[in-house]
């Protein structure tokens, strides 16, 4: 979804809005503490390292989730990811095939989680986590899931956007929290801080911490070219202030709903501008796998990876889980 306005706005509409849909947030708080004390989390046979958030809303997961991956691949571990398949059509649990597979049958996150390791799809995450233990991983990321309690957590990542790290303050509808940071920190072994600076709000959180940084893969694509971009993410406008940083000229910018499924028309309508202004129409990898196969052959794309500032940091606290094998 499109984060609504009243969220950030401080006009008296949009403060009467929060103000009115606060009490609303509370129950929706009240029912993950709720959750949290009365699942039954399963032991699925491996070790379980998820990586979530607080907040609705893009803040670096995914590429956060296949750092992780590879950090532990390079330890030795046989690694699988399992999400829920947000926007997708299958219910799972469901091995992705690349293959066979879309964005609208499993989601798009899982589609760019594919790349690196087997992914599971699951609505009941417990499902899920044991199918990729029967096909052979002995340590599954989850690609989001901090407010999941179906499945036994060996260690828990907290991702949180440097600038904004919870938003207005407020919980689900009123604002963008899927919890209070204080119930949901309670539960988290480290956070995961994307981007520079350090809010009061962070400030004052007393877990290990590591800082990473979202970096473009294939600047080359766009680098020095005139861009037409276009996202249907959460933050789509660090996507644009990135292309500002590597292009000659950004023209236009279009945004659209976070896991946006576009339409002939749409696709359409960004081609014309396109060739009208001579300029070369971009999005996002996340994006791409959601448009159809033909259009996919006449827009680009740019990939992004995270970079955490201390590996060696990194490296400590995947020791609580997963040591590195002897031939690693």
């Amino acid at each position: 979804m499109r984060p609504p306005e009243f969220w950030t706005h401080d006009d008296p509409l949009s403060r009467t809005a929060r103000t009115i849909l606060s009490p609303v947030g509370s129950l929706y708080g009240a029912t993950v503490a709720w959750r949290s004390r009365l699942t039954r989390a399963a032991h699925v046979g491996a070790k379980v390292i998820c990586v979530g958030n607080l907040t609705a809303g893009g803040t670096g997961k995914t590429p956060v989730a296949i750092a992780i991956a590879r950090a532990l691949q390079a330890r030795g571990a046989k690694v699988a990811f399992l999400s829920r398949g947000y926007g997708g059509t299958e219910v799972g649990p469901q091995l992705v095939d690349k293959a066979r597979h879309t964005a609208r049958d499993v989601g798009d996150e899982p589609l760019l989680l594919a790349n690196v390791a087997p992914t599971v799809i699951a609505r009941d995450r417990a499902e899920g986590a044991r199918l990729a233990v029967s096909r052979g991983a002995d340590v599954i990321v989850m690609d989001d899931g901090h407010q999941n309690f179906a499945v036994r957590k060996d260690f828990s990542l907290v991702v949180v956007d440097s600038k904004c790290p919870f938003g207005n303050g407020r919980v689900l509808p009123a604002g963008p929290l899927r919890e209070r940071p204080k119930q949901g920190l309670k539960r988290a072994d480290a956070i995961v801080i994307v981007g520079d600076g350090a809010p009061p709000s962070l400030q004052e959180i007393t877990l290990p911490s590591l800082r990473v940084r979202i970096e473009p893969d294939n600047a080359a694509v766009v680098k020095g070219k005139r861009v037409l971009a276009f996202a249907g993410i959460g933050q789509p406008q660090r996507f644009f202030d990135t292309l500002r940083a590597l292009t000659n000229d950004l023209v236009e910018t279009r945004t659209f709903d976070d896991h946006h499924t576009y339409t002939a028309d749409e696709i359409a309508a960004i081609e014309s501008v396109a060739q009208r202004e001579q300029v070369l129409p971009v999005t996002t990898e996340k994006d791409w796998v959601r448009l159809p196969p033909e259009a996919r052959e006449r827009i680009a794309f740019l990939a992004v990876h995270a970079r955490f500032d201390d590996d060696a940091a990194l490296g400590r606290l995947l020791d609580r889980v997963v040591r590195p094998a002897a031939n690693a």
